[in-house]
């Protein structure tokens, strides 16, 4: 168990080391195939051996900078291929070496240079064989280049593999960007909106009642706390691999009366009513329902003009309703804003939907309803 451990723990080279295996794989491989000259009687002067040797070393080592340029090194492979052959009675597997600077150029995205190679090398076997060389035929040479076509396909198979993991590496970077900013967005908005108001009550009241100035800096000091803490908490996910992970829960129904309280701070009448038998819903549900009640919160707060908010949230076994109704006398298209579009973005990213719209006693009224049937986890 512990040498099968062992192996488990084996890794394949990579970065430079790879490189370096793989330039010492294909010299071993043509060094040994070519031994020919070493072996029986001399068919050809030590020169010559030699400089076949020499060839081998350079198309070889040209493979370490095949990722840099990978056509240039192609060529000159090629070209140190093909004197190999044209000089060598013995000829050895040094094609293995062409074969792999192709395969460089298709897997770099370069499909037309690559072609242009594989074509280049087909053109220049033909050429030997109508000179006269024995040891091909018209079936090696149709062999050939059927593995070349292979070597380009799979060269592009890896790059179009490669590009789509980027490409969806991106797509999820810049839905977590646009996530970290709709949050923001939230928790900034919610509570400057509210510390603004908590201000101009504690400035109008300084003088002629001090104790309710008193209690407005109070609220403004317990609003900018509370904004703080939840900037931390959604920037956590930008955090150091070995910084401690934030411990406090994530916003849920749970927490929506301390938004009712800081709403209520403020100057507003606030209710909240509750039907349905509440169950655990999925984080992702949870977080959705407490931004989309602290935007409207946030937007009866800077727009409506209002005295009296109800908050209604709904319970159904797979879906749960918000309502969000003020009595303002704000036009609609004050708040028809970021703050209502990612709402609805929260909304529809779960499959399910937000209106605005005029409440049923005039005002402004916020509608969400947020489905929770799709496997996700409870909030613990």
């Amino acid at each position: 168990m512990v040498l099968l451990g062992s192996f488990a723990r084996l890794r394949p080279p990579r970065g430079r080391w790879a490189d370096a295996a793989l330039v010492g794989g294909v010299f071993v491989l043509a060094a040994v195939g070519g031994m020919g000259p070493f072996v029986g009687e001399r068919e050809e002067p030590w020169p010559v051996t030699v400089l076949g040797l020499a060839l081998t070393a350079a198309a070889s080592g040209a493979l370490w900078f095949r990722r840099r340029r990978p056509v240039a090194v192609a060529l000159g492979v090629l070209a140190a291929t093909v004197a190999y052959y044209l000089i060598s009675v013995h000829d050895g597997p040094l094609l293995v070496a062409f074969v792999v600077a192709l395969y460089a150029v298709a897997a770099e995205g370069l499909l037309r240079a690559a072609v242009a190679l594989a074509a280049l090398c087909v053109v220049a076997v033909g050429v030997g064989i109508l000179a006269g060389n024995e040891d091909v035929d018209g079936i090696a040479l149709f062999m050939l280049t059927g593995w070349l076509v292979a070597v380009v396909a799979l060269g592009w198979v890896r790059h179009s593999r490669q590009a789509y993991v980027h490409e969806v590496e991106q797509r999820a970077a810049g839905e977590e960007r646009l996530r970290i900013a709709r949050e923001l967005h939230d928790v900034v908005g919610h509570h400057i909106s509210l510390i603004s108001v908590q201000s101009a009550a504690a400035l109008h009241r300084i003088e002629k009642d001090p104790a309710q100035a008193e209690t407005a800096l109070a609220a403004i000091k317990s609003s900018s706390r509370e904004a703080l803490r939840e900037l931390r908490a959604t920037l956590g996910v930008l955090r150091q691999v070995d910084e401690e992970a934030p411990t406090a829960p994530p916003p849920g129904l749970a927490r929506i009366g301390e938004l009712v309280a800081s709403a209520r701070s403020a100057g507003f009448d606030v209710r909240t009513h509750t039907t349905g038998e509440p169950e655990p819903l999925p984080t992702e549900v949870e977080l959705a329902a407490y931004r989309i009640v602290q935007e409207s919160l946030t937007n009866v707060t800077r727009h409506s003009r209002a005295t009296a908010v109800t908050v209604h949230v709904s319970h159904a076994p797979r879906e749960v309703r918000i309502e969000i109704t003020d009595n303002g006398r704000g036009p609609a298209r004050t708040v028809s804003g970021s703050g209502i579009s990612g709402m609805r973005e929260r909304a529809r990213a779960l499959g399910g939907e937000l209106a605005t719209g005029g409440g049923p006693d005039g005002g402004f009224a916020v509608r969400a309803r947020l489905p929770h049937g799709n496997g996700a986890s409870p909030q613990s």
